[in-house]
């Protein structure tokens, strides 16, 4: 029920950026609102696997690692094409017993995950999504989005939901993969591919 928190408890299988990604055209930009935890445990007496949205001072707090047992509780999202996540505003978070610290050294990493800043800072190339269903979901560099698409700029009410899968992580990672370009749809049935070099440009400082 929207406006009534649920109790949560288990364990934390990745910790990554909640990052929201708009789009008008040829233009994007982000907004950084804190951590998403994948959980594994029970949630309203439910087992099972869930995501959690959480702000960034709870994660500057608590350093939530991947192997944390934790709680607390959360309310389902208002509107899930802006979200990622299936619960937010969480409160009462509290680490129940810690995991095994991790080298942090190979991929994929799952440390601690770093500030918000850091995120802004090194930029993102598309990653494909099946490379993230199956090597990235646990990594703190990976991340999936939720998109909103402005489809005509005079009329902003004209929008589309999406999400796209990114990775901040070093070049070097052996797991990632691009996949293909991505469009975006526009006015008048246009549309505008986002090719390599949005990707090359945006990360050209971290050669």
């Amino acid at each position: 029920m929207l406006g009534k928190k649920v109790q949560w408890e288990g364990l934390v299988c990745s910790v990554q950026p909640r990052i929201r990604l708009l789009r008008s055209f040829d233009e994007r930009s982000h907004s950084y609102l804190g951590y998403v935890l994948r959980v594994n445990g029970s949630i309203a007496g439910q087992a099972g696997e869930f995501l959690v949205a959480i702000g960034k001072a709870a994660q500057e707090k608590h350093q939530f690692r991947a192997g944390d047992q934790i709680q607390g509780a959360s309310e389902p999202v208002a509107d899930s094409r802006l979200e990622t996540a299936f619960y937010y505003k969480s409160s009462g978070l509290k680490v129940i017993q810690r995991g095994a610290e991790s080298a942090n050294d190979s991929p994929p990493y799952t440390g601690i995950a770093p500030p918000l800043e850091v995120y802004r800072e090194r930029g993102h190339r598309r990653l494909q999504p099946a490379a993230y269903g199956k090597s990235c979901r646990p990594c703190i560099w990976g991340c999936q989005m939720p998109v909103e698409m402005i489809i005509d700029q005079w009329n902003p009410d004209r929008r589309k939901y999406r999400s796209e899968t990114f990775c901040y992580g070093p070049k070097s990672c052996r797991f990632y993969k691009a996949g293909p370009t991505r469009k975006v749809p526009g006015r008048k049935g246009m549309t505008w591919e986002e090719e390599d070099w949005v990707d090359e440009e945006a990360t050209a400082h971290r050669d």
